[in-house]
């Protein structure tokens, strides 16, 4: 393994833009951890056992195997181990592996992120040094997917990191049959995060919502779809997991009535871009200078596995599922 090196200053950092290698540094010390890239056989089996007990499968058949992360990383990808140090020695407690998507784009795209349930923030840390790492190497956004209906993780990857999601993808994956997944289709939002701007948001994505007229209705009778002028609000469940392992067919109906919702605003130009403590989606016209995903982004997220999907919390507002 190799330690995360982080320098004392950040030559791609310019005025009001954050430096990275400070952000990645603290949110490592406060997570507890120190972050290696692993590189060597025994530190990437580490890896993809601790994938195989994140989406409860058997070690022997884990859902990254190990010679295929030996090969991402042989690519030029990384893997990212955090440790945390225990009375017994360094426990394995969170880990991503990221891969270069079309060079002209400078684009990243990260293939699998997972944290343990520490509540100290271990996914966070492991995404700054994501984002130090895609930096030292020329890269300015980068992408992966997660599952849209689980709003604890779109409100780390939306407000925490403040990203946007930038496409809708209906049944991502086709079906799956992990511990986590199975029986559901596999609906993603797909990620857009720029490495130099990227920060927490702090405005308030509830504000106005009160205000707003219901145009659709929910499974379970609530309101689903709130809209004023120029934004949509959008409800999930507040356990889609749960939900799912007692009530299949009723989290199917989320699935489909929030996929509805989504798919009809992705078209109109609104994207998503925050989520509310309470989990209700913001979705708005981005930015005119987010990146946008073309052609040959779509091609890369195709061929890559789940990203920072159907993962145990790291803590309830920085989870990476």
């Amino acid at each position: 393994m190799t330690l995360v090196t982080i320098p004392a200053a950040s030559s791609w950092a310019t005025a009001g833009t954050p430096d990275v290698s400070t952000l990645a540094a603290k949110a490592a010390r406060t997570a507890g951890v120190t972050i290696r890239t692993a590189h060597d056989a025994a530190g990437i089996r580490s890896v993809a056992d601790f994938f195989a007990d994140v989406w409860q499968t058997p070690r022997a058949a884990p859902p990254y195997p190990a010679e295929v992360l030996h090969s991402l990383v042989h690519a030029g990808g990384a893997v990212h181990a955090a440790y945390s140090a225990g009375p017994s020695g360094e426990r394995l407690a969170g880990a991503a592996v990221a891969v270069f998507g079309p060079p002209a784009e400078r684009d990243v795209y990260s293939f699998v992120a997972a944290a343990t349930a520490s509540g100290r923030g271990v996914g966070l840390a492991v995404k700054q040094a994501q984002r130090l790492w895609a930096l030292e190497r020329g890269a300015t956004t980068m992408r992966w997917t997660f599952d849209p209906l689980v709003s604890r993780n779109a409100r780390f990857n939306l407000v925490k990191l403040g990203a946007v999601g930038s496409e809708y993808l209906v049944d991502f994956y086709g079906p799956m049959s992990d511990g986590v997944n199975n029986g559901d289709e596999s609906d993603r939002l797909t990620i857009m995060w720029d490495l130099v701007a990227g920060t927490t948001r702090t405005d308030d994505p509830a504000q106005g919502r009160s205000a707003a007229d219901v145009v659709r209705r929910a499974p379970d009778g609530g309101p689903l779809a709130l809209r004023d002028a120029d934004r949509l609000w959008c409800r999930v469940p507040e356990d889609i997991v749960a939900l799912r392992a007692a009530d299949p067919a009723l989290a199917l109906d989320w699935r489909h009535a929030v996929r509805e919702v989504f798919s009809d605003a992705y078209a109109e130009g609104l994207r998503a871009t925050a989520m509310s403590r309470d989990g209700w989606y913001l979705l708005t016209r981005p930015s005119p200078d987010l990146p946008s995903v073309g052609a040959g982004a779509k091609a890369t997220a195709a061929t890559s596995s789940e990203a920072t999907s159907t993962i145990p919390s790291d803590a309830a507002s920085e989870e990476l599922k």
